[in-house]
């Protein structure tokens, strides 16, 4: 059973995600939080595989909260939940290391296909969704953009291939088929990448070709 943590400041959207995910049969809910302050406390002390967190609450925002947890050793996955009024704090999120974020009108498959995946220990960078909201956030000073060009000079010209790839939305199998590479040599390119860059996930590799303007 996947161990998941709603964090939300409303308690009916608490309760609409807790009965999608227990739905499921396979994800268990083992606790619910009001802000950024309890989720804190409860991810310690719960131990959830998944957190699934609001951006936008009173006291310890989600933001503050994602900073926190993130941080302690053996953290859980996070989850951003917004909606399309999105702002600021979700790009900075994702550069903390969340692995992603949800709408909150996301249908109930998708909602619980979406916690599987980042329990497996993949980030959530869907063309369609994650990807188009992330260009959208990046920005693109040049003292930015510049920085992030000198950080991907570090990589081979196979790695910058597989790199944007990832920026793109695909998955392993499909940069596979898309550079002509076995997915297991795919996902040792992009273990590599991630050591190289210092980054913890594939959606923060995304943010850096972005924000080089490279994608």
């Amino acid at each position: 059973m996947i161990r998941v943590l709603i964090v939300d400041d409303e308690a009916l959207v608490r309760s609409g995600l807790r009965l999608i995910l227990e739905a499921a049969g396979d994800i268990v809910v083992v606790g619910e939080a009001r802000d950024g302050a309890e989720a804190i406390s409860a991810a310690g002390r719960l131990r959830p595989q998944v957190v699934l967190m609001d951006v936008r609450m009173p006291g310890v925002d989600g933001l503050a909260a994602a900073a926190r947890i993130l941080s302690a050793p053996d953290a859980p996955k996070l989850i951003m939940l917004t909606t399309f009024d999105l702002d600021e704090y979700v790009h900075e999120a994702l550069r903390l290391g969340a692995v992603g974020f949800l709408l909150k009108d996301t249908p109930p498959r998708e909602l619980a296909a979406a916690v599987r995946t980042v329990a497996g220990g993949q980030a959530m960078l869907s063309p369609t969704v994650t990807k188009r909201l992330i260009s959208a956030f990046v920005d693109r000073a040049p003292s930015r953009a510049e920085a992030a060009r000198r950080q991907l000079a570090s990589l081979t010209g196979r790695e910058e291939e597989v790199i944007r790839a990832l920026a793109r939305g695909l998955s392993n199998a499909e940069v596979g088929r898309e550079l002509r590479l076995t997915e297991a040599t795919v996902k040792a390119h992009v273990s590599r990448v991630l050591a190289k860059l210092g980054l913890t996930n594939r959606v923060q590799a995304a943010i850096v070709v972005h924000d080089a303007d490279l994608h």
